[in-house]
C-alpha cells in the first residue's frame, strides 16, 4: 500500500460492487464466460450507443484483437498511429504484421495533428488509429470527411476516454471500431478487463471468435456459421477453427462488476470533469497550460504542461521535488510515459533506421514537460485548490 496523500486513484471498487459479487456467487455460477458477459455487452452498447460489443480481458487484448481484424482483410500495410498514445496499441500494430506510421499530436486535445495525417496517409494506408488521450475528444470533422474520402478505417482507442463525446455522440461511434479499458483507475472498472464496440455485424462475429481461440462456435449468429460448417464437412462443427484467434475472454465476475459500475458512470464523469475545470482554474497559468479544447471531455486525469519558459530540468526538478514533498503521486509524460518513439521497442523496431525526433515536436514537450495527477470522483474540492496551491509554488 502506497502512503501518498494524493494518489493517482483512491478507490474504484465500491462496497455495492462487493455486495454484487456476494449475491452473485451464492447462486454457484457458472465462472467462466457465459450470461453476464453478454448481459454486460449488452447494457455497454446500450450505454456508448453501438449495436454490438465484445467483452475481453483487458484494453490491450481489445487493441491486439481490433488489429487482429485488420489482418484477415489484409496481409500487410501501414497504420498510422500517435506518437502519445499507449504501448499496446504500437505493439499490436507490430506484432501483427503492419508498419506503423507515426504522427505528431497537437497540445490542445493531445490528439493527432490533422495536417500531419494528410501528408502520411499513402496507397499502403489501411487504417488510422486514433487514440482519445486522458478522457479529451480527439477527433475532427477534417479527420472523418479525410478518412471517408480517401476509404480509410478509423479505429479509436477510448481506453481513457469512457463518455467523451464529438458532435453530442460518444466516441467510439466514429470508427469500425473501438476499444475500451476498465483498467482499475478508469471511469468504470471490472478490475481487468476490456470491450471492443462496432456497428458492423461482421467486424462483431469476427471479433468474437478471434477472442475464442478463432473458434466458429464463438460466432453470434447461425448465418455466420452455415456456409462455413458447409465447406467444412470433414470437421467437427464445434471445433472448426476460422481465424488464428486467441484466449482473451474474460469471467462472469467481472462482468458483474462491470454491470454495477455502469449505474454511477455518468454521475463519475461529471464529478471528474468539475473537478478538472476547478484545477484549472486555480492553477497559475503563466506557467502551466490550461487552455485545452475541453469540448466533449470525459476528463480522466489533472494535467499539467509547463508553459514554453517553464521547460527546461531544473524548473522540472524543482517541480518533482514538490510533489513528493507533499505525497502527491504522479506520472511524467502522459499516457505511456510521453513519446512512444523514444522506448526500446520502438527503436528496435527501426532499428537500420535513424529517428527524426525533431518532426515530433509537441511529443517531445509532452515527454520532457507534462504530468498527470490523480482525478477520481470523491476527491474533494478543498483538496484540488490545496495541490493547486503546492502546484504554483513551484
Amino acid at each position: 500500500m502506497n502512503n501518498f496523500v494524493y494518489p493517482l486513484m483512491y478507490n474504484n471498487f465500491s462496497n455495492s460492487d462487493f455486495e454484487k459479487l456476494k449475491e452473485f456467487l451464492k447462486l454457484r455460477p457458472i465462472l467462466t464466460s457465459s450470461k453476464k458477459v453478454k448481459e454486460f455487452e449488452k447494457r455497454w452498447s446500450s450505454w456508448l450507443g453501438t449495436k454490438y460489443s465484445v467483452f475481453v480481458n483487458s484494453g490491450s487484448s481489445a487493441n491486439l484483437l481490433s488489429i487482429a481484424y485488420l489482418k484477415t482483410k489484409y496481409s500487410s500495410g501501414e497504420i498510422i498511429v500517435p506518437t502519445l498514445t499507449w504501448s499496446s496499441d504500437i505493439s499490436s500494430v507490430i506484432n501483427l504484421g503492419f508498419k506503423p506510421v507515426f504522427v505528431d499530436i497537437n497540445l490542445k486535445n493531445l490528439g493527432l495533428a490533422e495536417e500531419q495525417i494528410k501528408k502520411k496517409i499513402n496507397k499502403n494506408t489501411r487504417a488510422v488509429f486514433l487514440t482519445h488521450v486522458l478522457g479529451f475528444n480527439c477527433i475532427t470533422k477534417n479527420i472523418l470527411s479525410l478518412l471517408k474520402k480517401k476509404k480509410i478505417i478509423l479505429i479509436e482507442d477510448c481506453c481513457e476516454s469512457h463518455g467523451a463525446k464529438f458532435m453530442k455522440k460518444k466516441v467510439g461511434n466514429f470508427g469500425l471500431i473501438s476499444n475500451f479499458s476498465f483498467y482499475y483507475a478508469h471511469h468504470i472498472t471490472t478490475i481487468e478487463g476490456g470491450m471492443v464496440s462496432t456497428n458492423d455485424k461482421k467486424v462483431y462475429e469476427i471479433i468474437r471468435m478471434l477472442r475464442g481461440h478463432g473458434l466458429l462456435r464463438e460466432a453470434n449468429y447461425l448465418s455466420t456459421k452455415k456456409n462455413i460448417i458447409k465447406r467444412y464437412k470433414d470437421l467437427n462443427e464445434q471445433f472448426i477453427f476460422t481465424y488464428p484467434g486467441y484466449n482473451v475472454r474474460s469471467t462472469e465476475l467481472n462482468a458483474v462488476i462491470g454491470i454495477n459500475q455502469l449505474k454511477s458512470i455518468n454521475k463519475n464523469i461529471n464529478l471528474r470533469n468539475k473537478n478538472f475545470r476547478l484545477f484549472l482554474q486555480n492553477l497559475d497559468d503563466n506557467k502551466y497550460e490550461v487552455n485545452f479544447d475541453m469540448r466533449g471531455m470525459s476528463n480522466y486525469a489533472l494535467i499539467v504542461i509547463f508553459k514554453k519558459k517553464f521547460r527546461n530540468f531544473l524548473f522540472r526538478k524543482k517541480f518533482e521535488n514538490i510533489l513528493q514533498k507533499n505525497k502527491i503521486e504522479f506520472r511524467r509524460g502522459m499516457a505511456g510515459g510521453g513519446n512512444q518513439l523514444r522506448q526500446p521497442y520502438v527503436r528496435n523496431y527501426f532499428k537500420n533506421k535513424k529517428i527524426d525526433l525533431k518532426k515530433y515536436p509537441n511529443s517531445e514537450i509532452i515527454h520532457f514537460f507534462s504530468y498527470y495527477i490523480g482525478n477520481y470522483p470523491s476527491l474533494k474540492n478543498k483538496d484540488i485548490i490545496k495541490i493547486c496551491k503546492i502546484l504554483n509554488k513551484a
